[in-house]
């Protein structure tokens, strides 16, 4: 049975905040902590220390007399996802704080920014919504609520990282992306028995638009489906690159150009579930990454399990338009 929520007459009280400071360095935004003292007056609000676990002081807070019956994160998509596998490990709601550089399931759950989180959350407005549950090589799982990939948009993260110190993380994507368009090469993946050499695999939840093939943010928060695009090495590096174009406007000005891939370079599936084998090219890491967070799951093959899962997690929302 999920937890309550606080009372309406104590604002905040039985809500605890877990604030990352690391998300949306690249972007200007002000600081919550006044809007939260204001309508949050009893709320928990935890600064993340450097080097300390999300996980940690959730379970710290669980584990006490007065234990939090809400959880709330404010950062990144990447902090909303380990805030949300809490949030189903221990049966509590969540609220989602957008405190990143792009907030993808934020913005597909109509949450634009704080004081939009914070209305739903006086109201009591709430939704079931689906996710990934993820595991590589049979270890440990995790919970995505936009989507799961190997390929070119990995290596792209991992350049991003070893360049963020020096030049910020925009600047650093864009030296990125231009070294991954330099040394993009194809990985073999081996799937039903089938092996195929691929520039990319993106594996999201829900359907989504059949026009594009990083499926970065979702279009649907309910349906528990995998919608799988698979983009076969048959073009040139710069396609393998130019795909990762998440915004409408900038993948229609691709595919006017002749850049994106073609629809047959691309195949799509609807499935509940989803495994394959990745063996990364020569000289490239075995990385995979879920809601921008990068993972080295070890070894020079490694294999990735998606599943669908219906009403993995409970998030204050506003009701939707539609």
């Amino acid at each position: 049975m999920m937890h309550g929520t606080p009372p309406p007459d104590a604002p905040g009280r039985g809500l605890l905040i877990v604030r990352n400071a690391q998300s949306g360095t690249a972007v200007i935004r002000p600081d919550p902590a006044p809007v939260l003292e204001a309508r949050l007056p009893e709320a928990r609000v935890h600064m993340l220390g450097e080097g300390e676990d999300m996980a940690d002081v959730v379970s710290r807070a669980v584990d006490t007399d007065d234990p939090p019956v809400v959880l709330g994160v404010y950062g990144g998509d990447g902090s909303v996802s380990r805030m949300a596998g809490l949030a189903r490990r221990f049966d509590r709601p969540l609220l989602v704080l957008p405190g990143g550089t792009f907030n993808h399931f934020a913005r597909s759950a109509g949450i634009e920014d704080v004081d939009a989180a914070l209305d739903a959350f006086d109201a009591g407005h709430s939704i079931e919504v689906s996710a990934i549950e993820g595991a590589a090589n049979g270890g440990e799982s995790f919970l995505a609520l936009n989507a799961v990939s190997v390929g070119s948009y990995p290596e792209l993260i991992d350049d991003r990282e070893k360049y963020r110190p020096r030049l910020g993380k925009w600047l650093g994507g864009v030296v990125a992306a231009w070294q991954t368009m330099r040394g993009a090469e194809p990985l073999v993946i081996v799937r039903d028995g089938r092996r195929a050499k691929v520039w990319s695999v993106f594996v999201g939840i829900g359907r989504n638009d059949p026009q594009r093939v990083a499926t970065m943010q979702r279009e649907e928060l309910e349906r528990a489906i995998l919608d799988v695009r698979i983009h076969h090495a048959r073009g040139s590096r710069v396609r393998a690159v130019a795909f990762l174009a998440f915004g409408r406007r900038t993948a229609a000005v691709l595919r006017a150009l002749r850049l994106m891939p073609p629809r047959e370079d691309v195949e799509r599936l609807l499935v509940s579930e989803f495994e394959v084998s990745v063996r990364p090219a020569p000289g490239h890491p075995a990385v995979f990454v879920h809601d921008g967070e990068l993972v080295e799951p070890g070894g020079e093959v490694f294999t990735l399990r998606c599943v669908a899962v219906a009403d993995a997690v409970r998030v204050y929302a506003p009701p939707s338009e539609g």
